[in-house]
């Protein structure tokens, strides 16, 4: 078994970083080499920017490399509880921005000729309780009216054409969301964007800002400076430079996952026949997804703790006798892959994105990224270039998270609370 991601150790090794110092000056340094800041940087250099991009580790080490690689419109949360609190036309207005997300994917995909086995499968969303599928109906009911008319509800009894288990109490069916290969996408963009002349540094952590005028910043690294006339903070939970203020205000949640050895067509036709994205309505959710080479990706949230490799082979047990609860069949099988990666929470599981202190940022994405990071990347690039209307998320305010000043002390209270609440609910 292997404790690295599966995107990782499958897709092209990609040779098109810098080599040398970091130095010049520049219209946009943007900081963090995920799918925000490489969509941003591609999307910035063909405005005609000069763009370079500072990545403390490898570009798609972190979130972008490390998720279940599902391509999901819809939020994170239940509609019909998004439309009571934020009112019918700003939830609906807000779904639309995942919805457009997804197609940003595929659009950049089809323009960069980028091979990362995209493709529409849709998303299964399992109710895990009888009432969990009341809940599940309300929102298709809501988002019927023009959010989703293309969702639709899947009784208990007609689960078996959509999964292999009978642990799941029907289901709702987003069929716009995708599936692709994580690693490959972020080759593709990286290749794009170096090809659009971008230049990428990796391992060139900002360790220090200094703002000179407006929006213009020094950066400092281990190996040398730039100036840039704008910065734009593609980060997520880093933990490595002055990033104090968004880190008050994201809480780094680990989650984690395990790949299977390549299963048969026919048991995968047993499993998941129409080979959606499948996840249920539980706290510590499980989802699972056949990856392009006829493995099972099985993750969930498995432990409130933070991700290293003894935190990941413990939660990757929990998570191996998670599939086989699901999946009795699958007991004897292998897992080949284990790893753990950070996801970066927000209080109320919305992305955000705007200016501070002269410093643009998009992120806190909260598990729903992969869309939505890399359209927030392009998004960026309009607000950027003077277009601030752009922003969905604009309007949002982002007050720190009482009690939060660095370490995550209280993730086990905060799972224990979730654990009762999928007890009680």
């Amino acid at each position: 078994m292997k404790l690295i991601p599966y995107w990782h150790d499958t897709a092209p090794v990609f040779s098109g970083t810098e080599k040398g110092p970091v130095e010049g000056d520049y219209d946009v340094a943007v900081v963090g080499g995920g799918f925000t800041g490489l969509s941003a940087s591609l999307a910035l250099a063909k405005k005609g920017a000069r763009v370079i991009l500072l990545e403390a580790g490898r570009l798609g080490g972190c979130a972008s490399g490390r998720n279940g690689g599902m391509c999901n419109n819809g939020f994170a949360q239940d509609y019909a509880g998004m439309v009571g609190r934020l009112g019918a036309d700003v939830a609906k207005r807000l779904y639309q921005s995942f919805n457009s997300a997804v197609d940003t994917v595929e659009q950049i995909v089809r323009d960069e000729a980028i091979d990362c086995d995209f493709k529409r499968v849709g998303k299964l969303k399992m109710a895990a309780k009888p009432a969990h599928y009341d809940k599940l109906a309300r929102s298709q009911e809501l988002m019927a009216q023009g959010a989703d008319p293309d969702a639709y509800m899947v009784s208990r009894q007609d689960m078996p054409s959509e999964v292999g288990t009978d642990r799941y109490f029907g289901g709702l069916i987003f069929p716009r969301s995708a599936a692709m290969h994580m690693g490959k996408f972020v080759h593709g963009l990286a290749s794009a964007a170096a090809r659009h002349g971008v230049r990428l540094h990796e391992d060139s952590p900002v360790t220090g800002m200094k703002r000179l005028n407006g929006h213009a910043h020094r950066l400092s690294t281990p190996s040398g400076e730039v100036t840039a006339r704008q910065v734009l903070l593609a980060t997520g939970t880093s933990a490595v430079g002055p990033l104090s203020y968004f880190r008050r205000r994201i809480v780094p949640v680990g989650a984690f996952l395990i790949v299977t050895e390549p299963l048969s067509q026919a048991r995968l036709d047993s499993l998941l026949p129409h080979r959606r994205n499948a996840t249920d309505t539980r706290n510590f959710v499980s989802y699972f997804r056949v990856t392009p080479d006829n493995r099972l990706l099985f993750g969930g949230r498995a432990r409130f703790a933070r991700s290293n490799p003894r935190s990941d082979v413990k939660s990757g047990t929990i998570l191996q006798k998670s599939m086989v609860d699901i999946f009795p069949g699958l007991s004897d099988t292998r897992i080949d892959y284990c790893w753990g990666g950070m996801v970066d929470m927000t209080a109320d599981r919305l992305p955000r994105a705007g200016e501070h202190d002269g410093l643009f940022y998009s992120m806190g994405y909260s598990g729903h990224g992969t869309q939505m990071s890399t359209h927030m990347g392009q998004i960026m690039a309009e607000v950027m270039d003077g277009n601030p209307a752009a922003n969905p998320w604009g309007d949002f305010a982002w007050p720190a998270i009482p009690g939060h000043f660095g370490p995550t002390w209280f993730l086990p209270f905060v799972g224990a609370y979730y654990k009762l609440q999928d007890i009680l609910h």
